[in-house]
């Protein structure tokens, strides 16, 4: 399955909530959900079928999937990963994806969405611990110093990004340091510190069939 590159706002109507795909827009009225809160498609509208078991599986595993951008091997890999890793699987599979890198630079506010972040990982303007990573799927660790190289810190985008989520705040496992434009590592994120509405357990048993 290829990367999805169609309207990201289809996305969040399809799962019925904002999935902040679209970086400001989401806090703004444009949003679509704030305007058409019903599923795409020609039947949207008038669209009644009650979800039973296998249904709410799927549509609790695509919500995720579409927060992180992840496709469905590198979703699959990430779930064995977790299942191989002592802990509860689905607080550990949330964990693994939090400690992406294109997450993580979303995260301290250096990109305005997840798709802006990445970006900029790829593009090569992020490092850590002073080394260049142009690796969006790179894991992080606790210390890690997550941070724009020096050429890129007067980059619009980034200054731009810096200045619109200013007010956001950031996750308690992160901190942000304004003058160097970094931000460490300073815990694993748990669970009670990944605010997302998403009952990962349903995934777990979705995989587990």
């Amino acid at each position: 399955m290829a990367r999805y590159i169609g309207p990201v706002c289809r996305l969040c109507r399809r799962e019925g909530m904002k999935l902040f795909l679209k970086g400001e827009r989401c806090y703004t009225e444009k949003c679509a959900i704030e305007k058409r809160n019903f599923p795409p498609g020609q039947h949207g509208k008038t669209r009644k079928a009650k979800m039973q078991g296998y249904g709410i599986q799927l549509r609790e595993k695509q919500k995720v999937k579409r927060i992180y951008g992840v496709l469905e091997d590198q979703f699959r890999r990430y779930f064995e990963q977790a299942e191989r890793t002592r802990g509860i699987t689905g607080e550990t599979l949330l964990q693994l994806l939090e400690r992406r890198l294109d997450n993580v630079v979303y995260r301290l506010g250096l990109g305005t969405s997840r798709s802006q972040a990445r970006q900029l990982v790829r593009h090569g303007h992020i490092q850590i611990n002073g080394k260049k990573v142009d690796i969006p799927s790179y894991s992080v660790k606790a210390g890690d110093v997550v941070g724009v190289i020096g050429r890129s810190q007067k980059n619009p985008t980034v200054e731009h990004a810096i200045e619109e989520v200013k007010g956001r705040g950031i996750p308690e496992w992160l901190s942000f340091d304004p003058n160097s434009i970094s931000g460490r590592i300073v815990s694993m994120p748990t669970r009670a510190q990944i605010n997302l509405p998403v009952q990962e357990q349903l995934i777990v048993e979705l995989y587990s069939k």
